[in-house]
């Protein structure tokens, strides 16, 4: 436990959870397993039920920019283990628990299976394959309020290879916002390093009324993540959106 009374009555002191290191495993490895003991945000999901610490990132993205609203028609990519799920379930009001608000959607997809998730509606698929996006377009039934992507590439080890890689993924998720969103919907993906860059930043400064590229709290501080929130879809045609791939 990261914490432990003190029979004086004089509070609580935090004590840092120490893991030695086993045979067998690396110092690595030590070193992640001692910093998921003394994480904050790990801690805090396991009370509070959620499946790790990025639901956080999305509750913090959501507080500043508002728009996991009751009713909104969410699509999660890259959902696994399912937090962003949980997040986007009870503030769109999916399950109609809330009396008197709007019902929401939510379509999680994600290339490995993932526990359900009550008021998701959950596929297993690769995003990137050939066709993936008229088979989300089939399940969505309809326009996306909010299209969030949480894909990521399996590191390689060399950042400036992650970091195309992962802009490569956000890339695709924002043409398929193109296709799917609501005028005034919003877009939020994750990457790496300076945020959306170049040729996608320009487009979607083309595409949205405001970019940010924004680091929620719960994102650890030596980690390059970032996120790109894009709000107010201005709405494209057809043949815009042809044109756009």
């Amino acid at each position: 436990m990261a914490k432990t009374g003190n029979t004086s009555g004089r509070g609580q002191r935090d004590l840092k959870v120490k893991v030695k290191t086993a045979k067998g495993r690396r110092l690595a490895s030590t070193r992640w397993l001692e910093r998921q003991l003394n994480d904050p945000y790990v801690q805090r999901a396991r009370k509070e039920g959620y499946r790790g610490r990025a639901a956080y990132k999305i509750l913090e993205l959501d507080d500043k920019y508002r728009f996991l609203v009751p009713g909104a028609r969410v699509v999660d990519l890259g959902s696994a283990p399912g937090g962003w799920l949980q997040v986007a379930v009870a503030r769109t009001n999916a399950q109609g628990e809330k009396q008197g608000k709007r019902v929401g959607f939510v379509l999680g997809i994600d290339i490995q299976e993932i526990e359900p998730v009550a008021g998701a509606e959950i596929h297993v698929l690769d995003f990137l394959d050939d066709g993936a996006d008229d088979k989300v377009k089939e399940w969505l039934g309809g326009r996306a309020d909010v299209v969030m992507s949480d894909m990521a590439a399996a590191s390689s080890g060399h950042k400036q290879t992650d970091h195309l890689r992962i802009i490569s993924l956000c890339e695709a998720a924002a043409h398929f916002a193109f296709e799917v969103l609501e005028p005034g919907g919003t877009f939020v993906a994750k990457v790496l390093a300076g945020g959306a860059e170049g040729e996608l930043q320009k487009l979607l400064k083309q595409n949205f009324t405001k970019v940010a590229n924004v680091k929620p709290p719960a994102s650890r501080s030596d980690s390059s993540e970032k996120f790109v929130v894009a709000t107010g879809f201005r709405g494209i045609s057809s043949a815009d959106a042809e044109n756009a791939e």
